[in-house]
């Protein structure tokens, strides 16, 4: 099964299309890639790139990939078709290919994205994408996704909104800290209160929705909104592109 993310961006079409595009202005928010170069290519030739994630302070799992867009369609809208395929042992993505979309709405953009991939190792790959790889790679999208859409709307730049992501990680955690720390000592308090304390601020540090300057995966779509509305459709992904990527 695909992944599907979509944002609504209350900015221009050309400031989201340069700030995903463009290399150096995508790695500052995606949380999948650490970098993002462009590789060498001839004129009128898809753009081939090769990125990188830093999986460990000494540790970086690359790959290479190729891209082809469409600037100007007759209904306004954008769409970038990709391909990419890794050949380091320790990458769970083999190969894959997917699209980002960009649709004016208004006031806001719709900027979507849908991929799929084929992991490696076998039936041990395929176990371990579909429980644990697979979930984090759509979190780590919608995620950057609102760190994007923070940038455009609000100029809090990647940098500073993974800062906030951090404090109020750490806010969270040193909340539920406190408590379990306290409960034990506080001198006048039922032993039940004190036993549904713990748990009660642990559930509210869970389930609070981020603040407004903190990115959050939650504010993404995560399907289709024909799906969502149960009318079935498809994220199926510009075939046209594609199809010039598969020749390349």
């Amino acid at each position: 099964m695909g992944l599907y993310v979509e944002a609504r961006i209350r900015a221009g079409i050309d400031e989201v299309w340069d700030r995903s595009q463009l290399p150096d202005r995508h790695q500052r928010w995606d949380l999948r890639f650490s970098e993002i170069d462009y590789l060498p290519c001839e004129p009128g030739e898809p753009q081939r790139f090769r990125y990188a994630t830093r999986v460990l302070p000494l540790l970086t799992v690359d790959g290479t990939g190729v891209s082809a867009g469409e600037r100007n369609r007759p209904d306004g809208t954008r769409t970038s078709a990709l391909r990419f395929a890794s050949a380091h042992p320790l990458s769970l993505i083999e190969e894959g290919r997917g699209y980002w979309r960009y649709v004016p709405d208004g006031a806001e953009l719709r900027f979507l994205t849908g991929y799929d991939y084929r992991p490696r190792w076998g039936r041990f790959g395929r176990f371990a994408d579909r429980l644990v790889f697979r979930p984090l790679m759509g979190w780590a999208t919608a995620w950057s996704f609102d760190r994007l859409r923070l940038w455009c709307e609000r100029g809090i730049t990647p940098e500073r909104s993974l800062r906030h992501a951090f404090a109020e990680l750490f806010v969270r955690i040193a909340a539920v800290v406190a408590t379990a720390a306290l409960a034990p000592v506080a001198p006048v308090a039922p032993a039940a209160l004190l036993a549904a304390t713990v748990p009660a601020v642990a559930a509210a540090a869970l389930l609070l929705p981020p603040l407004p300057a903190t990115p959050a995966a939650r504010r993404c779509l995560r399907r289709p909104p024909e799906r969502a509305a149960g009318r079935g459709g498809s994220a199926a992904a510009p075939t046209a592109l594609l199809a010039t990527l598969e020749q390349s």
